[in-house]
């Protein structure tokens, strides 16, 4: 996760435009499906019209079809709802870190000294993805999370922080991150669900072996990365822009092609004071 998000999305991690009321959708509304092998995958609308609610749940506009949720928040009815897993690294706050320390002390990526790497934006430790043992232990566990997502009726996951070697003081590498990613992506298409890619334009090339079905990003246009993902995934991007102006380049350059949203930096629920929500 790119953004410095401020406490309420914290909190929430750890347990023409418009805004406004609720709506169903339609069957012209109901997720394309794929066979893969692990079973029915269920794909995003192209160009649908996109929510991110990782501050808290709220009902959505009414024109959402498509809506982004902490794993454990209940899926929005009548949408396509995507996951979001923090995958590669732990939750920020004591009491997440004292549970990797107290059950996995061994999968916590530490330092020459024996100090575990902080991402310092965060205050999040990142999880040590550097070995195919301790990959496939890390598997088992945020897999879980992943069934419970499937369980749960949501649609897709969205595994962040996986550009979490460019934090990592050189002791992890893109391909332990694309190796980690290829056992979530399968695990996620055994539950069947879709899997996006979130962030880093470095490993876009590798999103076919990887096995990612679309993307969720976050400011691509202020990065001037959306040619890179619309040429990638087409028109199965989301894209969450944070500033009015990145957002409104956004809309007259992308908003035919790809899902741009206007979002609060705190991603606060509707209703919240600071609460903002903007769509092409």
């Amino acid at each position: 996760m790119r953004i410095g998000l401020g406490g309420a999305v914290l909190l929430a991690l750890l347990a023409g435009c418009s805004t406004g009321d609720s709506g169903g959708s339609g069957d012209a509304d109901r997720p394309e499906r794929h066979e893969r092998a692990g079973g029915d995958v269920r794909q995003p609308p192209v160009d649908a019209t996109f929510d991110y609610q990782l501050g808290g749940p709220y009902t959505p506009p009414s024109k959402v079809r498509a809506v982004s949720r902490d794993r454990t928040a209940e899926p929005a009815p009548g949408r396509y709802n995507i996951c979001y897993v923090n995958a590669f690294q732990a939750q920020p706050g004591k009491k997440a870190t004292r549970w990797w320390e107290r059950e996995h002390p061994t999968l916590v990526l530490r330092d020459d000294e024996g100090d575990p790497v902080v991402d310092e934006d965060w205050n999040e430790p990142l999880l040590d993805i550097s070995t195919a043992k301790k990959r496939a232990a890390l598997a088992e566990i945020v897999g879980k999370w992943i069934d419970s997502c499937a369980e749960a009726g949501f649609d897709a996951v969205e595994p962040d922080n996986l550009d979490s070697y460019e934090r990592s003081d050189d002791l992890l590498t893109p391909d332990d991150a694309a190796a980690f990613a290829r056992l979530l992506a399968r695990r996620a298409h055994d539950q069947g669900l879709a899997i996006a890619q979130k962030n880093t334009t470095d490993l876009l090339d590798r999103r076919k072996y990887i096995g990612f079905d679309f993307a969720v990003t976050e400011e691509c246009a202020h990065y001037k990365e959306c040619p890179d993902f619309a040429s990638a995934y087409g028109g199965k991007v989301f894209d969450i822009e944070y500033v009015r102006k990145d957002f409104d380049a956004a809309c007259r350059t992308w908003g035919k092609d790809l899902s741009i949203t206007l979002r609060d930096r705190d991603v606060r629920p509707a209703g919240e004071e600071g609460y903002v929500y903007r769509h092409c």
